[in-house]
C-alpha cells in the first residue's frame, strides 16, 4: 500500500504540473501575466530517521515567477517615460508655432517696422500711413493668433489632466476592490491568488504611466498604493477620490486634491513625473511663460511705441495718441477668498516687467507677492499699503476684509491677444516732432543742433516759442543757465524738450526753439519710432522685441531639443525594463514545451508505479488464496 500511496502522490503531482504548464502556455499573450510554477517537497517518512522510507511528494504551493525589484525598476521607468514623451509632445507643438518662418512673430514685426521706415522716407503719403494702420493690425492679429493657439495647448493639457484624473481614480477603485478580493481569497484557500495578484500589478503599471508609485504590501496581502511625492491614493480596501478643480475661475488653469470634511485639499505640488506631472509642468514651465513672454514683447512694444508716438506731432498738427492699445486683464481672487475689492497694478517700468504671472497671499498681516514663473516671494505689502515690483505698482489699499490664505491671481502680461491698433485715420499717425530748433541767421560760433526729442508731451508750454542765448559763456534759457559742456555737446532740458547743442558758440549766439506747425515733411517722429525696432528697450534694456522674441524661441528650441533627447533615452530604458521583466516572469514556449513533456513522463512514471503496486497486491491475493 505504501507504493500505491507514493505513485498516487506523485500522479497528483504531475497531473499540477501539467495543468500549471498548460495555464502558462493558455496566458503567453496575457498582458500582465507571471509565469507560474508548481512547488514540490518530499513527503516526510515514517518510523525512525535511520530507518525511514521516502513516502512519495506533495505540492506545497503554485508560486509566481516575480522579482519585486524588477518590478519597481519597470514602474519607475514607465513614470519617467511618460512624462518625458509628455513634455515632448507640448515642446515640439510650442517650437513648431513659434519657430515657424512664415506664422511666427519675427515676419510680423519686421514687415510691420518697414511700414514705419515707409512712412519715415515719406510722411506726407497717405498710402503708407494708412498701410502702417494694416501692418499694425496684422501684427496685433499675429500676437493673437500665437496667444490663441497657445492657449488650444492649454486647454488639451488641462482635458488630458482631466481624464487622466478619472483614469487614476478608476484605477485606485479597481486596486481597492482587488485588495477584498485577494484578502478573501487568501484567508479562505491559504495560498496566493496568483491571477488577481497579476491583475493588481498590472493595474499598478497602469497607474505608474499617470504618476510614480510606490507599494507597500501589507501583512494580510492587501497593497497600499502612494503616488507623487508620497500622497497616499489607496489604503487597504479604501481609495481617495482625486478631482481637478479650476483656479481662479480659468479652467485650464488646474489645482488637484481631493474633498475632506468639506474642504477641497491642494495636493498638485505632491504630484511630479509621469503624464499627469508632465502636464502640468507642461502647463507652468512651457506654456505659461511662452504666453506671458508673448504678452511682454506685446506690452512693451505697445507702451513704447505710444509713448514715443505721444510726443509727435500728426498731419493737423496735433500731438499723437495711442497708436496701440490693450486691456490688461484685472487681478483675480481665488473663489474662496473673504476679502472683498480688488488690488490695483499698474506698470510703471516696461523694461522692468518679467514674464510672468503673480499670485498675491494674505499672511494675517502683509500680502506676500510671489512670482509664479520661478515661485521666488518678490515682496510684501502691508495690509493697505503699496508697492513696486518688477515694474509693476500693486496697491492692495481696495482690498478690505481679507482672511489668511485669501490669493489674488495677477497676469499683467497677459495682453497679447487684447493689443489693437487704436488709430483709424491715416492722418492721425504722428510722423513729425511737433517742435523744432534752428540756430539764428547771425550766429558766429560752429555751435549746431544735433538732437531734440521731446520728454513731456503734456507739458503746457511745450511749443512755446524760447530762444536759448549763450552769454557769458553760459547757455541762458528764460533765465535758466546751463553751462557749456567740456565734452563738446551740451545737453539743454525746458518746457518738456531736450535738445542737444555741440561744437563752441561765440558771445550772443542764439538757438530758437519753437512750434514745428505745418512742417508736413517732417520725418524726425517717424525715425524715433523705427528706431524702436532695435532699440533695448526690455528686460532691463538689455534686449529689443526681436531680441527678445529670438530668446523665447531658442528657449523652447533648447528645451524641446532635452525633451526630445530625454524621451528616446527613457523610452530605451524603459524597453530595458520590459525586457527583464519578460525574462524574469515572461512565458517562454520552448521552456514550457519541455516541461510539458517532462511533466507528461512523470505522470506516465506514476501511473507504472500505481500499475506495479497493483500487480503485487492481485500476487500477494492469489498467493493468500492457494
Amino acid at each position: 500500500m505504501s507504493v500505491f500511496d507514493v505513485g498516487v502522490s506523485a500522479l497528483f503531482a504531475a497531473q499540477r504540473q501539467l495543468q500549471v504548464t498548460g495555464h502558462n502556455i493558455a496566458n503567453v499573450g496575457t498582458e500582465g501575466y507571471s509565469r507560474q510554477r508548481v512547488e514540490l517537497a518530499a513527503l516526510s517518512p515514517h518510523g525512525p530517521s535511520y530507518a525511514s522510507v521516502g513516502r512519495g511528494v506533495e505540492v506545497v504551493g503554485i508560486e509566481r515567477a516575480v522579482d519585486r525589484f524588477v518590478n519597481l525598476r519597470l514602474e519607475m521607468r514607465l513614470s519617467a517615460e511618460a512624462e518625458q514623451r509628455t513634455i515632448a509632445e507640448f515642446a515640439a507643438q510650442v517650437n513648431n508655432l513659434l519657430g515657424d518662418a512664415e506664422s511666427g512673430l519675427a515676419p510680423a514685426l519686421k514687415q510691420f517696422f518697414a511700414a514705419v521706415h515707409d512712412v519715415a522716407n515719406d510722411p506726407t503719403s497717405t498710402a503708407a500711413r494708412q498701410a502702417l494702420i494694416t501692418q499694425g493690425e496684422s501684427l496685433a492679429d499675429r500676437f493673437a493668433q500665437l496667444d490663441a493657439r497657445i492657449q488650444d495647448q492649454r486647454a488639451i493639457a488641462s482635458g488630458r489632466i482631466r481624464a487622466g484624473i478619472a483614469e487614476v481614480n478608476d484605477l485606485a477603485a479597481s486596486i481597492a476592490e482587488l485588495n477584498r478580493d485577494i484578502v478573501d481569497a487568501w484567508g479562505r484557500g491559504g495560498t496566493p491568488p496568483n491571477d488577481l495578484l497579476d491583475k493588481r500589478d498590472q493595474l499598478v503599471r497602469r497607474l505608474a504611466e499617470f504618476l510614480p508609485v510606490s507599494s507597500v504590501e501589507q501583512s494580510d496581502g492587501s497593497l497600499n498604493v502612494y503616488v507623487g511625492r508620497g500622497q497616499a491614493l489607496v489604503v487597504g480596501f479604501e481609495a481617495t477620490t482625486l478631482s481637478a478643480r479650476p483656479l481662479y475661475g480659468d479652467p485650464d488653469r488646474l489645482a488637484i486634491g481631493y474633498e475632506q470634511n468639506g474642504r477641497f485639499i491642494d495636493v498638485t505640488s505632491l504630484l511630479k513625473g509621469g503624464e499627469i506631472g508632465a502636464l502640468l509642468d507642461a502647463r507652468t514651465k512651457l506654456l505659461d511663460p511662452a504666453s506671458a513672454e508673448l504678452g511682454r514683447i506685446a506690452v512693451s512694444l505697445a507702451e513704447t511705441f505710444n509713448a514715443v508716438h505721444r510726443a509727435n506731432m500728426d498731419l493737423d498738427g496735433e500731438l499723437g495718441g495711442d497708436f496701440f492699445s490693450f486691456l490688461a486683464p484685472s487681478p483675480t481672487p481665488a473663489a474662496d477668498n473673504s476679502a472683498t475689492g480688488l488690488p490695483e497694478v499698474s506698470i510703471v517700468d516696461v523694461g522692468e516687467l518679467q514674464a510672468s504671472d503673480y499670485e498675491l497671499r494674505f499672511d494675517g498681516t502683509s500680502f506676500v507677492v510671489r512670482r509664479l514663473a520661478d515661485g521666488a516671494a518678490v515682496a510684501s505689502i502691508p495690509a493697505g499699503g503699496s508697492a513696486v515690483v518688477d515694474g509693476l505698482s500693486i496697491d492692495v489699499s481696495g482690498v478690505s476684509g481679507a482672511a489668511i490664505g485669501d490669493t489674488f491671481l495677477l497676469r499683467p502680461t497677459s495682453i497679447a491677444s487684447m493689443l489693437s491698433v487704436a488709430v483709424r485715420d491715416p492722418r492721425s499717425i504722428a510722423a513729425a516732432l511737433p517742435i523744432r530748433a534752428v540756430p539764428a541767421d547771425g550766429n558766429a560760433g560752429d555751435a549746431e543742433i544735433v538732437g531734440i526729442s521731446v520728454l513731456d508731451p503734456t507739458d503746457p508750454a511745450l511749443r512755446d516759442a524760447i530762444d536759448i542765448a549763450f552769454v557769458n559763456g553760459e547757455f541762458v534759457v528764460d533765465g535758466t543757465t546751463v553751462a557749456l559742456d567740456p565734452s563738446g555737446e551740451t545737453t539743454i532740458e525746458a518746457n518738456g524738450w531736450r535738445i542737444v547743442i555741440r561744437g563752441t558758440p561765440e558771445e550772443g549766439d542764439v538757438f530758437s526753439v519753437g512750434d514745428n506747425a505745418g512742417a508736413v515733411g517732417d520725418n524726425r517722429g517717424a525715425l524715433a519710432l523705427a528706431a524702436l525696432e532695435t532699440a533695448r528697450t526690455m528686460i532691463g534694456s538689455t534686449a529689443s522685441y526681436g531680441d527678445a522674441y529670438a530668446g523665447l524661441v531658442a528657449r523652447v528650441g533648447v528645451e524641446t531639443r532635452r525633451a526630445e533627447i530625454n524621451a528616446d533615452v527613457q523610452a530605451r530604458m524603459l524597453e530595458e525594463a520590459w525586457a527583464q521583466r519578460e525574462n524574469v516572469s515572461g512565458v517562454n514556449l520552448d521552456e514550457e514545451a519541455a516541461n510539458l513533456i517532462k511533466a507528461q513522463q512523470a505522470y506516465a512514471a506514476a501511473a507504472q508505479v500505481i500499475a506495479t503496486a497493483g500487480q503485487m497486491m492481485d500476487t500477494l491475493l492469489g498467493m493468500l488464496r492457494r
